[in-house]
């Protein structure tokens, strides 16, 4: 069997909003197929990382993503190069917020991120809160739905592009429109929900991407439909 590596980023610190079932979500498509699948944890204080074909951050709070950033400078380089080697990155919430160059909270020092995003993230001043619903390009059906919850305003800029454009919900900054980023094969998001299995369509592309093929199609009729009816459904 094919085998399929896939690093879950620091998962005792940024994992909340059911984060962990997007893990499950790659993890079950992947077996269904066929594909032998096997799942790191890398947790603070691991030293010895190796190459990964997919790399998985949640969201967590300011405190949380306080010591993930001290971590994960510690190995910026190493991510970098698995980024331009071609690895897929999906980061959710604070994790996509740390996927950019830094994250500036009301109080306390800016948290450094690791620039796989050319994208930076402030605090605002209100929460968004709610359902979401972003019209996409890069799969079909061309929706993509989950649950934000999060105070901060991300901005990007450069070669690295939005997953997609708001029709319900406030996305990256509840002003010019745009949800998650996009650049080579990292992806960021601030839909919880678990963002992957309400989006099996999602997952599969990301899944073709780390594996380097078309991949077999399932029976999503069960995903699709409850896909489906959160489609457009305000909080």
């Amino acid at each position: 069997m094919k085998e399929v590596k896939i690093g879950h980023l620091y998962p005792k610190l940024l994992n909340i909003y059911g984060d962990g079932g997007n893990i499950l979500a790659l993890k079950k498509r992947l077996e269904w197929r066929g594909y032998n699948v096997v799942i790191d944890e890398i947790n603070v204080g691991d030293e010895n990382i190796y190459e990964h074909d997919i790399y998985f951050i949640g969201g967590g709070q300011d405190l949380q993503q306080i010591e993930v950033s001290k971590e994960l400078q510690k190995h910026k380089d190493f991510f970098t190069n698995e980024r331009d080697r071609g690895a897929v990155f999906l980061g959710i919430c604070g994790g996509y917020q740390l996927f950019g160059h830094y994250y500036q909270p009301h109080n306390g020092e800016k948290l450094l991120g690791i620039s796989l995003l050319d994208a930076y993230t402030i605090a605002g001043n209100k929460r968004f809160i709610g359902n979401v619903t972003v019209k996409t390009d890069l799969v079909e059906p061309n929706t993509l739905v989950g649950f934000e919850n999060h105070s901060g305003l991300t901005y990007l800029s450069g070669e690295t592009k939005p997953i997609g454009n708001i029709v319900v919900g406030n996305g990256n900054n509840g002003s010019d429109g745009s949800e998650g980023a996009r650049y080579k094969n990292v992806f960021g998001t601030y839909l919880h929900g678990s963002f992957l299995p309400k989006n099996p369509h999602f997952t599969d592309y990301l899944l073709e991407l780390a594996v380097g093929e078309k991949l077999e199609p399932l029976n999503d009729e069960t995903e699709i439909c409850a896909h489906n009816s959160l489609v457009n459904k305000a909080y």
